[in-house]
Parts: structure tokens; C-alpha cells; sequence
């Protein structure tokens, strides 16, 4: 898509001459429907499309964040990856519509307002890169404010 066409372009260039895998971390969450298979599931789908799970977070459960709604499994994964930014968020998001993902958030009253989901993938950092554009932000700009998120990555830099 063009969206994305400048930034993976001006990286492009120096990842194919370098040949650089980067690390990325990612966060899973499910509230519908059997949560362990769909977090095992969308694991399934990255390794085959995005790249090598290095390691994973215990699976934390947490009530519904912003909005009433069942409780969650969180999880989040290190992932090695070739994709570039922009084309990885495309990647991620084309996981949860093959996993049956609707919208996150409807409009309520003039005010998003979260729903419920089958899978939610977040990409939470992509190795040092500071990312700014209008359809992607990296580091994740609201992991600081949710345990679900802080807690499961914490395991995986002790």
C-alpha cells in the first residue's frame, strides 16, 4: 500500500544491503471465545508470516481495560523478523481479519468506545526505532499505562 511506501523505503535500502533482522515485541490479548487457542493461533500465523518467535511472556489474565467486557488473556512474544515497519503493521493487521477481527472501537456519543475481540496484536517496539507516522507509533504509545502490557514484557527482560 502507498501509505507505507516511504518509510519502508528509506529503511529498505539499508536493511536489504545489511541484511539486518530486527528484534520485535509484540503484545497478544483475546476476550472471546476459547482465548488460550486464539493467542496459540495467532502465534501459529507469525511464525509462518512474520518470523521467528525467540521467546514469550506467561499468559496473564486481566479484566476488560476502557470498556466493559469479558476478561482477557495477554500475552506478549519477541519476535526476529526481515519485515520493515510499516509493512509488518499491514502483515499484523491482515493476522486478526484472517482470525476474524472486526473494529476495535466504535463511536459512541462522540467517544471511541472498545469492544470485545477475538485477537488484538499490538506491536510494541521495534528494536530502537522511534516511529511516528499517522497510521503507526512505535514504541507503543499507551503500553506505559497498562500492566496487562508491562507485566508480560518485564518477563522477558529479567
Amino acid at each position: 500500500m502507498e501509505r507505507f511506501g516511504k518509510m519502508d523505503k528509506i529503511l529498505g535500502k539499508r536493511q536489504k544491503a545489511e541484511k539486518i533482522m530486527s528484534v520485535v515485541y509484540f503484545s497478544l490479548g483475546s476476550n472471546l471465545g476459547d482465548r488460550a487457542q486464539h493467542l496459540n493461533d495467532a502465534k501459529s500465523v507469525i511464525r509462518r508470516n512474520i518470523g521467528e518467535i525467540i521467546s514469550e511472556s506467561s499468559i496473564h489474565e486481566t479484566e476488560a481495560v476502557g470498556f466493559e467486557g469479558n476478561s482477557f488473556y495477554n500475552q506478549v512474544i519477541k519476535v526476529e523478523t526481515a519485515l520493515l515497519p510499516e509493512s509488518l503493521l499491514q502483515e499484523v493487521q491482515e493476522v486478526e481479519k484472517k482470525m476474524g477481527r472486526t473494529q476495535k472501537t466504535i463511536i459512541k456519543n462522540g467517544a471511541p468506545v472498545y469492544l470485545n475481540r477475538i485477537i488484538d496484536i499490538d506491536i510494541l517496539l521495534y528494536g530502537d526505532l522511534h516511529i511516528n507516522t499517522e497510521h503507526l507509533t512505535i514504541p507503543h504509545p499507551r503500553m506505559h499505562e497498562r500492566d496487562f502490557v508491562i507485566k508480560p514484557l518485564n518477563e522477558l527482560f529479567m
